[in-house]
């Protein structure tokens, strides 16, 4: 303390700072270390709310999984994030030493991929905009099937007269496609130069921009409710007491 009260700053010697820096070193390690149990044994991508309920109180979340991505960018297994969540998978290039064990499974419809394009991109999105965009009637058993797979959701309901339902897309979605969020879907750039759009598409045609956040509802949904469920065949209802 200097006269006059005020306080005067000390600077740390180099062998303090080397020590306080090496402090710091072997904290992120061990957080890094802990993270990559939590992930390891989780079947489900393990998300930051969860990492920052289970890791030491002020871990900085994001630095501790960039940490642990770069440990395993070059193995076998690769450290993904999925959303604002993150899990192991197998190696992109490895995939196909995997493909012995994969179960096969019953391949989609024409009319199930081009529902869940729309979705994709358009959500939230009714049935009624669905076959809009699509020009044909879309049955509910084709929604039944996306929404089996995980891939889809019910979001909420359309403040318009009949509160339709809508639609979105799931984590499982994000992580069964390799995508960390909605954003990174192909552009049109991409999809043309993968011959999945017609040459006679309109030249003013543009793809539409998903959502930066799908798990927010929009100004003109809301929340679905328990007798929403209910009526949708989500929640048994309940039984009132005599």
């Amino acid at each position: 303390m200097t006269e006059g009260g005020s306080a005067r700053i000390i600077p740390l010697s180099f062998d303090e700072e080397a020590g306080a820096s090496q402090i710091v070193q072997i904290h992120m390690a061990e957080a890094v270390r802990m993270a990559e149990a939590i992930v390891f044994a989780s079947a489900e991508p393990v998300s930051r709310k969860a990492l920052e309920a289970r890791l030491p109180e002020g871990v900085n979340v994001p630095s501790v999984m960039a940490e642990l991505e770069r440990v395993y960018e070059k193995r076998g297994v690769n450290l993904v994030r999925v959303g604002e969540a993150w899990a192991f998978r197998t190696a992109g290039d490895l995939a196909f030493l995997m493909s012995r064990d994969t179960v096969q499974q019953k391949k989609l419809s024409r009319a199930a991929l081009e529902v869940l394009a729309i979705i994709a991109y358009h959500q939230p999105v009714t049935r009624a905009e669905i076959e809009e965009i699509r020009g044909v009637e879309t049955s509910k058993g084709t929604i039944d099937t996306l929404m089996e797979t995980g891939w889809v959701r019910m979001r909420g309901r359309r403040r318009t007269p009949g509160r339709p339902v809508t639609y979105g897309t799931t984590e499982t979605f994000l992580d069964h496609f390799g995508l960390e969020e909605v954003r990174d879907l192909p552009g049109i750039d991409e999809l043309r130069g993968a011959g999945l759009l017609s040459s006679r598409m309109p030249t003013n045609f543009a793809v539409p921009q998903p959502p930066s956040d799908p798990d927010l509802l929009t100004e003109d949904e809301d929340p679905l409710t328990d007798i929403d469920l209910e009526e949708l065949g989500l929640l048994t209802p309940r039984v009132e007491d005599d």
